[in-house]
């Protein structure tokens, strides 16, 4: 790889970054009018970053991680994320936090900006991954600035923006450790996708999906999480 690529991928990364604060401005608008409008708006964006979620977690997550894992440990790997989120989870239920939409945000943001760097350096393609990383981090930017605004109104709606910019500088820091440190490590990139690929889930079911979540219970997503793992380790057998 030559150093243009890497250069090509960092502008990639941070341009998917960058779509954290421009979610977060479009959530400024305060008002729509009809109010029903604004209804549909906040539950189409919710809606669409649950998809694009999912899609991350079957398009690149888990794809990506298994190739470098045998059932055992790539169930361990997304078991464990999931497990870690709902211990997060709960940690910011108890200390009534409004943080729980930026989490799973970073939480997918930062594996993928690593696979971003780790696919470039061993010759993959990285166009369908800096594209979903930004369809994702949009309407995530949008939920995430809802939330945090919502619940703490002594954050100014600048600042705010200005974390979510900041935060979109990981992008690129990432990407360059993915490209010149864990490309040597297939199988710690791996794990680390799959464990992203857990918690994703686990923050899809539990804090997305309005009709599965359920008030101070944390059980219901744990079960889409090993539905989804009973799939994932049926198909590697069944591919071995």
């Amino acid at each position: 790889m030559t150093e243009s690529s890497i250069l090509y991928v960092l502008a990639i990364a941070l341009l998917a970054g960058m779509a954290m604060p421009a979610g977060a401005l479009l959530a400024k608008v305060d008002k729509l009018q009809p109010q029903w409008l604004e209804q549909e708006v906040r539950h189409g964006v919710l809606a669409l970053g649950a998809g694009a979620l999912i899609s991350a977690v079957a398009l690149v997550l888990v794809p990506d991680g298994v190739a470098h894992h045998g059932p055992l440990s790539a169930a361990a790997c997304l078991l464990g994320g999931a497990l870690s989120f709902m211990a997060l989870d709960r940690y910011l239920a108890a200390h009534d936090s409004p943080a729980s939409q930026l989490a799973a945000m970073l939480a997918d943001f930062i594996p993928e900006s690593i696979a971003l760097g780790t696919a470039a350096a061993m010759g993959g393609s990285t166009l369908l991954i800096g594209v979903l990383i930004g369809v994702q981090n949009l309407p995530e930017g949008f939920n995430s600035y809802r939330e945090m605004q919502s619940a703490a109104g002594e954050h100014r709606p600048a600042k705010l923006v200005l974390k979510f910019a900041g935060m979109a500088l990981l992008g690129p820091v990432m990407a360059v450790i993915g490209f010149y440190v864990l490309s040597a490590y297939p199988m710690v990139v791996g794990g680390i996708m799959l464990f992203a690929a857990g918690g994703v889930l686990y923050s899809v079911f539990q804090d997305i999906a309005p009709q599965i979540q359920m008030d101070n219970s944390w059980l219901p997503p744990i079960g889409a999480v090993l539905g989804f793992m009973v799939g994932m380790v049926g198909y590697m057998l069944e591919h071995s």
